[in-house]
């Protein structure tokens, strides 16, 4: 038993690790726009660590009224940092977390009229929103890869594109090589190896744990009272429709990958959890938050298809959120090591979008046509976002979503070619990797 829970510990840091950089890469975004201090930068971080896995153990746990109960990691919706700028700059912090408050509370009474939509997401839906998913996130692992930020004057040196290929390398050895346990954590060891290859190389910046506070306790309305502003609810809650969108394929694919049936009474939990996550992140002034999709490549490489690593993962969170000097540690992770690990999990949530793919009849040209404009809309909008400039900010949140528009695209096609199908999507039966 002790044995299996050592393994369950290394797997949930294994999904730490993978999903580390896009949970603090929204308090870091947003507390730079909105010019916080080191102080309220520290909080801000450590507190979206904490929440992270108090969020995830939310999901996790299955009761009557909320819980997907599948092996899914959540963090902070990236959609969500450009809107809460926007609010926190013009009408000030308290509106931000009042509106988020506000969201969350929507997303909880929705969630049942919301779970019924799910037969408005058949394989040709759920697989093309997910290959869309997996596509549009491999430019970001790309761009970490080159050093982290493509405007860098370094960008693309040879020692950081090195460091990318030999933990992308590392994985693929070890993904031939290996066998069983090994096998499984080869996206850790391919982080891990990476890391101590930079640490030889002088590439590894230790500055961020000396700079970080030894403990550090959540604090409600930390930055203040919540104030109520419409329109900032509105745009919020406009968000969260969109994060629930991007959950839904994430909940699909989880259940393809997992063999688990994904009905209404499930997505109805899994809404719910994480409309209450919101909540107690406008509560704890953190952010909204959302299904990872780097986590369900990872389960699709690792072959474990459990709950217990996440409930790991989820512990690891809290605790490092409590003690963010070893939160820090991960931070010493270089950016072209970690879009190595990034490039191959993103590729394998596009290819489980592909297989699920795979069962469409594309003998069909009216199929095909669907696929080929959402997955146009997807990428295309996703590169190339300022296209819809000259709209309304509201609209330009939306239709600069590469992935909320391939869902909008893929769901409005196959209503007009297929129309509702009676029965909704079973992946149980759909061999796996």
């Amino acid at each position: 038993m002790e044995r299996q829970n050592g393994k369950a510990a290394v797997l949930g840091l294994q999904h730490l690790l993978a999903m580390y950089a896009g949970a603090v890469a929204v308090p870091l975004l947003i507390g730079q726009g909105l010019g916080f201090n080191q102080e309220q930068m520290t909080y801000l971080i450590s507190i979206d660590i904490f929440m992270c896995g108090v969020a995830t153990l939310l999901q996790l746990t299955v009761t009557k009224f909320f819980g997907i109960g599948l092996p899914v990691v959540l963090g902070c919706a990236i959609q969500a940092v450009a809107p809460l700028i926007i609010i926190g700059s013009q009408k000030g912090i308290g509106a931000m977390y009042g509106a988020i408050i506000v969201a969350g509370i929507f997303v909880v009474l929705i969630a049942g009229v919301f779970s019924k939509v799910k037969k408005l997401f058949p394989p040709i839906v759920t697989g093309t929103v997910i290959t869309t998913i997996g596509l549009t996130l491999i430019p970001v692992a790309i761009e970490k890869m080159g050093g982290g930020s493509a405007t860098a004057a370094n960008f693309g040196d040879p020692s950081f594109l090195a460091l990318a290929f030999i933990t992308i390398l590392l994985i693929i050895l070890l993904q031939i090589f290996a066998k069983g346990f090994l096998r499984s954590i080869a996206v850790l060891v391919g982080l891990v190896g990476g890391t101590v290859i930079a640490i030889l190389m002088g590439l590894v910046d230790f500055s961020a744990i000396g700079e970080a506070p030894v403990f550090h306790l959540p604090q409600p309305f930390y930055f203040g009272m919540p104030t109520f502003d419409i329109w900032s609810i509105l745009l919020m809650i406009i968000i969260s429709i969109v994060s629930m969108v991007e959950s839904t394929g994430v909940y699909f694919a989880l259940g393809d990958i997992t063999g688990k049936k994904i009905g209404e009474t499930e997505l109805k939990k899994g809404y719910r959890a994480e409309g209450l996550a919101v909540i107690l992140g406008g509560i704890f002034n953190t952010f909204p938050y959302t299904g990872f999709s780097q986590n369900v490549g990872l389960v699709q490489l690792s072959g474990i298809k459990t709950k217990k690593p996440i409930y790991f993962s989820a512990i690891f969170l809290i605790i490092l959120g409590l003690f963010p000097k070893i939160g820090a540690l991960a931070q010493i992770i270089p950016d072209p090591v970690l879009g190595g690990g990034m490039l191959v999990m993103f590729g394998m949530v596009a290819v489980q979008g592909m297989r699920m793919l795979s069962k469409i009849n594309f003998a069909n040209d009216k199929n095909l046509l669907i696929i080929a404009v959402s997955l146009g809309f997807g990428l295309g909008f996703n590169v190339m976002p300022q296209i819809f400039v000259q709209l309304p900010e509201t609209v330009q949140m939306f239709a600069g979503n590469g992935i909320v528009m391939s869902s909008f695209a893929a769901i409005i096609l196959n209503l007009i070619f297929n129309g509702v199908q009676d029965e909704a999507p079973d992946f149980s039966e759909t061999s796996h990797v």
